[in-house]
């Protein structure tokens, strides 16, 4: 059956109708969920409908359609580089003594996954904006510059390329700033594991020889982020140089689906529940433990001819399962507590946790199914629960750089994930089960457990968004994910280089869909219901915005699709957390059950070829295949274990993809768009950005930002007539120092003194050092001159104007010099002196939280722009005399009054000030 583009479009066109007719004749099942808008319906379910048609074609037919060469855009760079022999056999030396002698006899020796095709050298591609490019061989630079991302695509291990996911890597350069080198590794099942992480190891230690460690970023998106646990987890117990943090996104880090997301219905997510089905090759299924029993017992000759064999047998050999309808009495599910054994060490057991010598088993509806057919393609049914293959079976994820994990609240990933986060940051608390820690006594597993301090760690949690939702770029969620990534990115490398990083703050031209808000009423009622039941406390920052302090080695954030973001439920609360370890990587009924009802379907569908497949390997294997020496035992589905003598096959030239190009195009349309932007604010490099009351970029002082007040969808776009600085520095305030001393409610002199300690952090190359700027120092209370509706201290006025009650030179308005000098976005700690004010000064509003979360990000970024620093409130008692605008007023403090921020005049960061206040 043919799979091209046009097969292809002709088998998701009707999905796609379906999915605008229902779009707007549905709405009410709609709202409140991504799906609400268009552009994110239409991506999932086109995703949706592209699995279950290439579900009906083989492993080949997906593979060859996914890797097919795709341009690039004109203003993205792009350079090929062949990794050498010499990273590979290091990360083979790597991975050796990582496994084991018992490990490397479980995946079957030492050479056969080191084997290559012919013309399938290992290569990487260079991805980069041709802007920072042209920019680095101007100032000379022969290294790749100070920030490198090395991402490994996903795919479920067996899918997918460099080419069809480039349109997300650029986004993540042009974000960042950075370089991003995309390895093109092997795939399952033709490349079983380990072959795809002996590649990856191998590009991040060519990387080695060019970029110092902390200069270097790693990122993975589904099974590209397990990969990244794993390369972590090796680099961190060899004793090599770790990169400065890692991204990931939406891992696939649990192969054995042990999980209770996994079992449930996931409507909002695109993953098909019952698992990977194609219809049957060379190369998928392999021979289940019955076709290698009836090699080696030599009755091959009843596979090669048409003799009919029984039933019974028939039906295992086509369906891949063999269903015991009167097991033994008191057959129980093995746990990962007892490993082989029942929990009382006595009687019959289903050998629910994956191991080596047994097939899989479980009792389902009170039938035991004896499981014969390989589940997962890139790892046979008894090393999916190998700690390289599922790192959350890893007895410690900690000792690891800072990681960001973004979960889909809507995935059937998500508890997994959840669960990765938890287990990072609080390694005691989550090791694995008896049976995984005692499997491999020699390694020591259990002093593993509490050898290595805990992870710094970032979790998101995306509300009803799907698996890897930067896969839809064009979305808005999206959009806010990889700012998000940009800034967990940014301040990651400032943090490992000691340094400042200067990132591009592109937050005026790359406006986040204003056309994607048409549901405008049904936004304020999910809204007001959010305000209602859980108090917002940021939104998704922006380049160069700070990273909330870590608190117990965590930032633990659920963010909507408008970037708004709350405070996750305590952990206790999370199912993913509520699991016994006893019952971690142990497969469950529903996963299994699910995977039962598409099994049949797709064998008895497909019953007649898969028994070709199996009677031309059988034949095959006959005849014999060329081998690896002695101790050599590639699993069934390696290619390397399948060649034929004298059957050189070399990898197929790719061609160009018209259907992955049109995809790649639909996602870097908000790219290019927003570089046009660019080129043109850079038209007038000397004026700065003016916008208007009514331009979408300017918030009205009543709007509290939540979308409460009107649609964006009529506002008038800004004319973008800025320059200078759409960049934006980020450097370490000190986030992950604080675990123990600082909490979300910590006073200004806390937050201070954690300024202060961050500042004495040099970097040990003097090129990366920060320029020294001189900034003014606060005024005195007598300096201040009050007798203008706009306040001046020595010059320089003030970024607000004062409220008048029409008459005199007294205003209405009482703010203090201590609000006007404080210089962190947090209140005084102890010059709160109205009753009932909150930690923003203000008097309490409807929505406290939210607003005073709002205000304190306003007045950091006043604070950054102002020429007035680190002047520390004056205290005062009960009955003291209070200076408050150049005059004595009362101690009491009356409430204050609103005030607007003229935006226009701020002086822009870092900028000069002259005796005029300009």
């Amino acid at each position: 059956m043919v799979f091209n583009t046009a097969t292809v479009g002709s088998a998701v066109t009707p999905a796609i109708i379906q999915t605008f007719l229902t779009h707007y004749l549905n709405r009410k099942s709609r709202s409140g969920k991504p799906t609400v808008h268009i552009s994110y319906d239409e991506g999932i379910n086109l995703i949706r409908q592209f699995l279950v048609y290439a579900s009906h074609h083989t492993i080949e037919d997906l593979q060859r359609f996914t890797s097919q060469w795709v341009p690039s855009p004109r203003w993205i760079r792009t350079k090929e580089v062949l990794i050498g022999e010499e990273h590979l056999n290091k990360s083979a030396e790597i991975l050796q003594e990582q496994l084991g002698h018992r490990g490397v006899e479980k995946i079957g020796g030492k050479t056969w996954w080191q084997w290559r095709r012919p013309g399938g050298e290992l290569k990487a591609e260079w991805i980069e904006m041709r802007t920072d490019y042209n920019e680095r061989k101007k100032l000379g630079q022969k290294k790749a510059g100070q920030r490198v991302m090395l991402y490994v695509h996903g795919g479920a291990y067996f899918f997918g390329s460099v080419d069809e996911h480039r349109y997300q890597m650029q986004r993540h350069a042009r974000k960042l700033k950075a370089r991003v080198l995309a390895p093109t590794y092997r795939l399952a099942p033709q490349f079983p594991f380990p072959c795809g992480l002996q590649d990856c190891l191998a590009a991040y230690l060519f990387l080695l020889t060019v970029q110092d460690p902390a200069t270097i970023i790693l990122a993975g998106d589904s099974a590209g982020g397990g990969m990244v646990v794993s390369m972590l987890v090796c680099l961190r117990d060899r004793g090599l140089p770790l990169p400065a943090g890692a991204i990931l996104i939406s891992p696939w880090v649990d192969l054995t689906h042990s999980f209770p997301s996994v079992a449930g219905d996931n409507p909002l997510d695109y993953i098909p529940a019952c698992g990977f089905h194609h219809r049957p090759s060379a190369s998928w299924p392999p021979p289940n433990s019955d076709d290698m029993m009836a090699i080696t017992e030599s009755i091959v000759h009843d596979l090669t001819h048409k003799e009919n064999l029984s039933p019974e047998r028939e039906a295992d050999a086509v369906q891949g399962f063999h269903v015991n309808r009167h097991p033994d009495a008191g057959t129980e599910n093995d746990t990962a507590a007892t490993g082989t054994a029942t929990s009382d060490g006595t009687g019959p057991s289903a050998n629910t946790v994956p191991g080596a010598g047994h097939d899989l088993s479980i009792m389902v509806d009170g039938k035991l199914i004896e499981i014969k057919d390989q589940i997962q393609m890139y790892a046979s049914n008894q090393l999916v629960s190998h700690p390289l293959v599922s790192p959350i079976l890893q007895p410690s994820l900690g000792g690891l750089p800072p990681l960001l994990i973004l979960t889909g609240g809507g995935e059937m990933l998500r508890d997994e994930q959840i669960f990765l986060a938890h287990k990072a940051a609080n390694p005691e608390k989550y090791p694995p089960g008896d049976a995984f820690l005692d499997e491999n006594p020699h390694d020591h597993n259990r002093k593993q457990v509490g050898k290595w301090k805990p992870t710094d760690v970032q979790l998101q949690v995306w509300d009803d968004l799907c698996h890897v939702a930067p896969t839809l770029s064009f979305t808005r969620p999206a959009k806010y994910m990889y700012r998000s990534i940009a800034q967990f990115g940014a301040w990651t490398l400032a943090r490992a280089q000691k340094t400042e990083i200067e990132i591009m703050d592109d937050d005026a031209v790359s406006i986040i869909s204003d056309s994607e808000s048409e549901d405008g009423t049904s936004e304020k009622k999910e809204d007001a219901l959010a305000g209602a039941n859980q108090e917002r406390i940021g939104r998704i920052g922006k380049a160069g915005d700070p990273l909330p302090p870590f608190k117990n080695h965590m930032i633990r954030q659920r963010v909507d699709r408008h970037g708004f973001f709350y405070h996750l439920e305590p952990a206790h609360n999370l199912p993913a957390c509520q699991m016994s370890s006893v019952d971690i990587g142990v497969i469950k009924e529903g996963p299994v059950r699910k995977w039962m009802q598409a099994k049949q379907k797709w064998d008895k569908k497909y019953a007649s070829a898969k028994r070709r497949v199996q009677k031309r390997r059988a034949r095959e294997m006959a005849e014999g295949y060329m081998t690896f020496g002695d101790g050599e035992v590639p699993p069934p589905s390696a290619l390397a274990g399948r060649r034929r003598k004298g059957d050189q096959e070399r990898e197929e030239k790719r061609k160009r993809s018209t259907g992955l190009s049109l995809w790649a195009l639909w996602g870097s349309k908000h790219d290019e768009k927003t570089m046009e932007r660019e080129a043109q604010a850079d038209k007038n490099p000397d004026t700065t950005m003016a916008l208007t009351a009514g331009d979408p970029e300017v918030r009205n002082p009543n709007d509290t930002g939540d979308g409460r007040n009107k649609s964006t969808s009529n506002r008038r776009r800004p004319s973008y007539s800025r320059s200078r600085s759409r960049r934006s520095t980020v450097r370490d305030e000190g986030q992950a120092d604080s675990n123990a001393v600082i909490d979300d409610d910590a006073a200004t002199k806390e937050l201070s003194a954690l300024k202060v300690s961050s500042k004495s952090h040099q970097p040990n190359d003097d090129r990366l050092a920060p320029p020294e700027v001189d900034v003014a120092g606060p005024p005195e209370a007598s300096n201040i001159d009050t007798s203008q509706q706009r306040p001046k201290a020595g010059g320089v006025a003030f970024p607000f104007k004062l409220k008048r009650s029409g008459s005199g030179d007294s205003p209405s308005s009482s703010v203090s010099i201590a609000t006007i000098t404080t210089s962190t976005g947090i209140a005084p700690s102890e010059d709160v002196r109205t009753a009932g004010a909150m930690r923003s000064g203000l008097a309490g509003s409807r929505n406290g939280s939210a607003s005073n979360s709002l205000m304190e990000s306003r007045l950091g970024k006043e604070r950054a722009m102002s020429p007035l620093t680190d002047g520390g409130p004056s205290n005062s008692s009960s009955g003291e005399e209070v200076i408050e605008n150049g005059k004595t007023a009362d101690a009491q403090r009356p409430q204050l009054d609103s005030f607007v921020t003229a935006v226009e005049d701020l002086p822009k960061a870092g900028s000069q000030i002259d005796s005029k206040g300009v």
